[in-house]
């Protein structure tokens, strides 16, 4: 593969994010079964930790070169209109998810479990107008926020970057440590005590990691350097990792865990998950076979949600609310699961082929 290739949009961030849709999907449904096999339960950290490294490794590749190419005005507008797209699906979504909700319990006189019951306990529109502030964020709500204060974060991220990216780099680190050693250090929701659950203090080391990773991979041949001993460490912490975090009792299977401890805090990336996530991104970027396989036919539905991956996104969370109404109501019965992520799969990958058509022919 040559530095010319590497240049191109870079099939495994696009594959690997479509996947990690789809999981996010599986994943926002309590009592699924496909659940059970997705990344969270193979491992310390799951898709939203590599979702948020893409979105880095996605803002340095397209913004980093327009920053170069347009000058800052045009970049600094494009980045805006970026942020407000991402804010106009936030506020949809949420819209959409009260009143699909509310009717819901005037329907059936259940009282969700789930998302937004603590914005409807506020009032209909009291809830609204306080999420659309983004002061209180539901869960399973609370990643396009982190999304768009990241994003707006990235034109500082990257002058800095320019000018020397291991002091970046630090900063950040020093961020995320003082994030996981003061949980106070956070913005505040309305909807919990303890602020937003994706902590932009702890999360922003990952999207700089994945904003280096892409400085480093496109500037030269794609891959980064792969060192025999170092992946043999990745693969160790992985196994290790997969025994400490695996179902084994709902898997049917003896305990294997070598430890009793509980798993580590997802909101504020916890230091296990972060050498899991980088483990798991070091084995992936310097693999020439995965860099391969990621440009091989049969993924191209894959690539396309992940190139699509915010209109995407939106349906998944539109497809898991049905998803956990339908079981909530009338149980998470066998048949009910294989239709509920049978259509939301299929929904989403259709909605990505479409898109991806659209645009293609656009170009045309």
């Amino acid at each position: 593969m040559t530095a010319a290739d590497a240049r191109r949009r870079d099939p495994r961030v696009d594959v690997l994010r479509g996947l990690a849709l789809l999981v996010i999907f599986l994943d926002h449904i309590p009592n699924n079964a496909p659940a059970l096999v997705t990344p969270h339960n193979l491992g310390f950290s799951d898709a939203a930790e590599l979702f948020v490294l893409f979105a880095g490794y996605s803002a340095m590749a397209a913004y980093g070169g327009l920053f170069r190419r347009s000058g800052t005005a045009e970049t600094l507008k494009r980045i805006a209109l970026r942020c407000l797209r991402i804010y106009a699906f936030q506020a949809a979504l949420l819209l959409a998810t009260l009143f699909i909700v509310r009717a819901w319990m005037e329907l059936t006189g259940l009282v969700p479990r789930f998302g937004v019951a603590p914005l409807l306990q506020m009032g209909l529109w009291s809830g609204l107008l306080r999420g659309l502030l983004l002061n209180a964020l539901p869960n399973y709500l609370d990643i396009l926020p982190l999304y768009i204060v990241l994003l707006a974060a990235f034109p500082i991220l990257y002058a800095g970057m320019r000018r020397n990216a291991w002091a970046v780099l630090g900063l950040s680190a020093l961020v995320w440590v003082l994030a996981n050693l003061n949980p106070s250090l956070n913005l505040p929701n309305a909807a919990a005590d303890d602020g937003w659950y994706f902590n932009p203090f702890a999360w922003q080391f990952l999207f700089a990691i994945g904003m280096a990773l892409a400085a480093v991979t496109t500037a030269g041949t794609g891959l980064l350097p792969r060192r025999g001993w170092l992946a043999a460490a990745c693969w160790i912490y992985l196994a290790v990792s997969l025994a400490q975090a695996a179902p084994w009792a709902a898997w049917g299977l003896p305990d294997l865990s070598p430890f009793a401890m509980a798993p580590p805090d997802k909101g504020r990336v916890a230091p296990l998950r972060l050498v899991h996530v980088l483990a798991l991104t070091y084995l992936l970027f310097s693999s020439g076979h995965i860099h391969r396989l990621a440009m091989h036919p049969r993924l191209w539905p894959l690539e396309a949600c992940g190139r699509h991956s915010l209109e995407v996104f939106a349906l998944g969370c539109m497809a898991a609310l049905i998803g956990r109404i339908v079981y909530r109501t009338f149980g998470p019965t066998w048949p009910l699961q294989t239709a509920v992520n049978a259509v939301g799969l299929f929904a989403m990958i259709a909605l990505a082929r479409a898109l991806d058509r659209r645009m293609r022919s656009r170009r045309a």
